[in-house]
């Protein structure tokens, strides 16, 4: 969706943005948007981690069993 914006349309957004908050509020609103964005990026590898941590438990056990089974 955003790779469809193009330039033009990013100044656009740009300059509505700086008429809209002002010169001294738009820094203070790009860092709490980069806070966000880094939250959100280390809460989802946080989650991908997890996942891949059970799986690779499922798979030591489903290892193990299949030792078990072949004795």
């Amino acid at each position: 969706m955003l790779s469809n914006i193009g330039v033009p349309g990013l100044i656009l957004i740009l300059v509505l943005a700086l008429i809209i908050f002002g010169p001294n509020k738009l820094p203070e609103i790009g860092r709490a948007v980069g806070k966000s964005i880094r939250e959100f990026k280390r809460a989802s590898e946080g989650i991908t981690n997890d996942i891949k941590e059970e799986i690779q438990e499922d798979l030591k056990q489903a290892q193990k069993e299949k030792i078990d089974l072949k004795k």
